[in-house]
């Protein structure tokens, strides 16, 4: 099993648009082949600051069966523009 690990800073006073358009977007990360479960936690310090973690099967789950993805175009147009600065995505195992 593979963690991946986002730190999303929201663009100021548009954490609520983006915590709908997650639940929209929720959908479609939890239909990819390998996922398995995920989290999305508000930070409690920095308002507008989340966690996001995905656990997938393998990193190839991820970094190519989602990211090279139809659906992947979905949720980038959903949710990549509420992003200031745009995220580092990280792995752990």
């Amino acid at each position: 099993m593979i963690l991946e690990v986002a730190i999303l800073n929201i663009k100021k006073g548009l954490s609520a648009d983006f915590e709908n358009a997650f639940n929209e977007a929720k959908s479609i990360i939890s239909s990819m082949k390998g996922y398995m479960s995920h989290e999305l936690k508000k930070c409690i310090e920095q308002e507008d600051k989340y966690i996001l973690l995905v656990n997938w099967e393998t990193i190839e789950d991820h970094e190519i069966g989602f990211r090279k993805s139809g659906e992947y175009q979905k949720w980038k147009a959903l949710l990549h523009h509420f992003y200031e600065p745009f995220p580092i995505v990280e792995h752990y195992k």
